[in-house]
Formats: structure tokens, C-alpha cells, sequence
């Protein structure tokens, strides 16, 4: 699988795995941390809120800085900063601090159902820099490698959010401390990747339009924010207080969920390496639309699980579906915007998916504590089927460049 890609692909991917592995843990651990320390279900939310808010705006500031100044540079200043903010993590726990390391990368809140995401402000970056580095013809490909690499690397990392419960029950650490070792790996994990994105070989050519993104472009980027923003607004509900709500409905601890988010990662990732295959029978906008519609249909109905295991077995199911999605869309759009403007297009794309989820934690945080904890999940899942019909019925006769020149061919 990875014979023929060249060696700045390769690097691009290392480095994805890095973050997924160290996103994944923190993902996990981080609500239930902050419950730990005593904050109230309704702080959490603010908190995740807060991290998603600024998530937004730096997604969409660092993919326009990329194209001006370079991919590289902003990605080796992204893990600068995550090392900062694991920093603070180590050294305290006060809810003033907690905001400053959020607002910096957005710890805690990668995405972490499964799929391999690896940090939401590094995406948009690492996209423009991979599909400069690929043909058009084997981008699909590529894509859903990357993205499989994130999500191998991530249920790996996913095991590691046991390492708290473990020093609990055998070292007798107390609540607190025990998760500051996993802000400490993330230091070091991030140390590592400055030197990784520092032997990207990258020949950048600042991008001299006056404008943004161009009128040519805009219309496709407008369509797939306004999706985004609709369906991250279903996920933003549920996604960042999965853990949580599994360890409040079922008393799940963290090494059972590091299991089951192993089994997401790993079922997520075998659905990278299917997502191209389907997309090449059925299309891109079928694939993605067929898959991720199954997946909220799951989120609708998982409130109904009787039990921990058969709750586990919906999500597992879920997680080979729903992420099938994540690089055909990655892929996507970068096919159809030019290509001095993907890291913007990517930018403004991500940031309205991350928009939502600056609102909806906080929504789902005061339903949980004031009405049902399995509110959310069903307003949540219902608003992602609607983005599903709503994608297929925009882009149905969409196509891009590859797809159009198999088409040609065949006639």
C-alpha cells in the first residue's frame, strides 16, 4: 500500500498518525477530566464550546495563512502551540488555564468518535499540503490512506486513555494527576512532529490574488460551509460527550471506553481503504451521501440500547459507515477549487463544520443536566439526516475532474 507514494507523503501521513494517537486519548479522557475535577456538566459544555469557537476561527485564519506563507511553516507553528498547550494542562488544572490551552489547539476536541481526525486546526493545512503532493487521479486514494493511518494510530491511541484508571486502581494517583501524564506524552509526541513537518520538502509559492477565494470557486465553497454547519451542528451535540455519556448511562470507565474507541478507530480505518473503491462504482457524492446517512440513522436510535455491549456494537457499525465520508469530502473539494486556493477553501470549509460545535456542547450540556441525557442524540442524529438529503440533492449531478474523465472515456 505505501510502495509507491513518494516520501513527502509518507511524512505527511507519519505525522497524521502522530496526532490521531494523541488526540484520540485526550478526546476520550478530557469531559470525563474535567467532571474529575468537579466542574458541572454545564461548564463542560462551555468548555468544549469554547475550544470549538476558537477551533473556527484559527482553522480558517491558519488555512489562509498557509497559502500565503507556506504549509510547512504553519504546521511546524501548530506543534509549537500544542506543545504549549500541553504544557499548561501538566503544570494546572484552574478553569482560566484550561480555557488558554483549548483556545490554543483545541485539546480535547479533535473529534472523537473514531476517523482518524488528529487535531481539527492542523486538517486544512495538511489537506492543501497532501493534494499538492498527489495527481488527481490517485487522490482519492491517497486521501483515504491518510486518513487511515490517523484512525490505525488512533485506536492505538485510544487504549492509552486507560493509562488514568490504571494509576488509580494500581499506583493509587490521585483523580487529578493521573491524566497529566497523557498532557506530558502529548509534549512529546509534539516535539516530534516539528521535526517531522521541518523535513517536508515544500517549494511555496505565495498566492498574489487580491481576493480570497475566487468567484469560480465560491459558489462550491459556499454549498459545502453551509452543509458543514448544518451537520456539525447533529455532531457537535453528540460527538464531544460521547465518553461522558457512556460513563454516565452505563458507568463505563475509561479502560472499557479505550477498548471500545480502539474498535471505532480500527473499523473506521478498514472503512478509509472501502470509501475509495465504493466511490470509483457509485460516485463520490453517492458514497459519501449512502454512508454517512446510515450513520445518523445509528445516532438516532443508539438512545435505545438496552445495554453497554449493544450500545458498543451500534457505534462499532456506526464507525465503519460514518467516517467512510471524511476523505472522499477532503478530496472533493480540494478537486474542485484551484490550486492556489485549496488551503483557503479548506479553511472556510472547516470552519463552518467547527462553527456548530462552539454552540451545540452547551446545548447539549443544559439537556443533559436538564431534561434527558439521550435528548441530544436524537436532535443531534436528525439534523445530520437532514444535511444527507440535503448534499445528495445539491450535488447529485456533480463530478469531479476524474470522474468526468472516466465517464469520457467510456463513451
Amino acid at each position: 500500500m505505501f510502495k509507491s507514494i513518494q516520501r513527502d507523503i509518507k511524512l505527511i501521513m507519519f505525522s497524521r498518525g502522530i496526532r490521531a494517537f494523541a488526540f484520540s486519548y485526550l478526546n476520550i479522557v478530557f469531559a470525563i477530566y474535567l467532571g474529575r475535577i468537579g466542574y458541572s456538566t454545564v461548564i463542560i459544555g462551555l468548555v468544549l464550546s469554547v475550544s470549538y469557537i476558537s477551533g473556527a476561527l484559527l482553522t480558517a485564519v491558519w488555512g489562509f495563512a498557509s497559502d500565503r506563507i507556506g504549509r510547512k511553516k504553519v504546521l511546524i507553528l501548530l506543534a509549537i502551540l500544542t506543545i504549549l498547550s500541553s504544557t499548561i494542562l501538566v503544570l494546572t488544572s484552574h478553569l482560566a488555564f484550561i480555557l488558554l490551552a483549548v483556545v490554543l489547539v483545541n485539546v480535547g476536541a479533535g473529534g472523537s468518535a473514531g476517523g482518524g481526525q488528529g487535531g481539527g486546526t492542523f486538517n486544512p493545512v495538511e489537506q492543501a499540503l497532501l493534494a499538492e503532493k498527489c495527481s488527481a487521479e490517485e487522490r482519492n486514494q491517497i486521501f483515504a490512506i491518510n486518513s487511515f493511518v490517523g484512525s490505525i494510530l488512533g485506536s492505538l491511541g485510544a487504549l492509552m486513555s486507560g493509562l488514568p484508571q490504571y494509576l488509580r486502581e494500581e499506583w493509587a494517583w490521585n483523580s487529578i494527576n493521573s491524566y497529566k501524564p497523557l498532557f506530558a506524552l502529548t509534549c512529546v509526541f509534539s516535539f516530534a512532529l516539528v521535526f517531522i513537518y521541518r523535513a517536508i520538502h515544500e517549494e511555496h509559492r505565495p498566492q498574489v490574488r487580491q481576493k480570497i477565494i475566487s468567484k469560480q470557486s465560491r459558489g462550491f465553497v459556499t454549498k459545502m460551509s453551509l452543509l458543514g454547519f448544518l451537520d456539525n451542528m447533529g455532531a457537535g451535540m453528540i460527538s464531544p460527550w460521547l465518553p461522558f455519556w457512556f460513563n454516565l448511562r452505563f458507568g463505563a470507565e475509561e479502560m472499557v471506553l479505550g477498548k471500545l474507541y480502539f474498535l471505532l478507530f480500527i473499523f473506521s480505518a478498514l472503512s478509509f481503504l472501502v470509501a475509495p473503491m465504493i466511490a470509483r462504482i457509485i460516485g463520490v457524492v453517492r458514497a459519501m451521501v449512502s454512508s454517512h446517512a446510515t450513520a445518523s440513522l445509528i445516532y438516532i436510535f443508539l438512545p435505545f440500547a438496552p445495554s453497554f455491549f449493544v450500545a458498543g456494537v451500534m457505534m462499532v457499525l456506526r464507525s465503519f459507515v460514518a467516517y467512510m465520508d471524511n476523505p472522499l469530502r477532503e478530496s472533493f473539494t480540494m478537486a474542485m477549487v484551484k490550486s492556489e486556493e485549496r488551503g483557503s477553501a479548506a479553511g472556510v470549509t472547516n470552519l463552518a463544520r467547527v462553527i456548530p460545535f462552539g454552540i451545540s456542547p452547551m446545548l447539549s450540556g443544559y439537556m443533559m443536566q436538564s431534561l434527558s441525557l439521550n435528548i441530544p442524540l436524537m436532535i443531534g442524529g436528525s439534523l445530520q439526516l437532514a444535511h444527507d438529503f440535503t448534499f445528495y440533492y445539491l450535488f447529485r449531478h456533480v463530478r469531479p475532474p476524474e470522474e468526468e474523465r472516466r465517464r469520457g472515456s467510456r463513451s
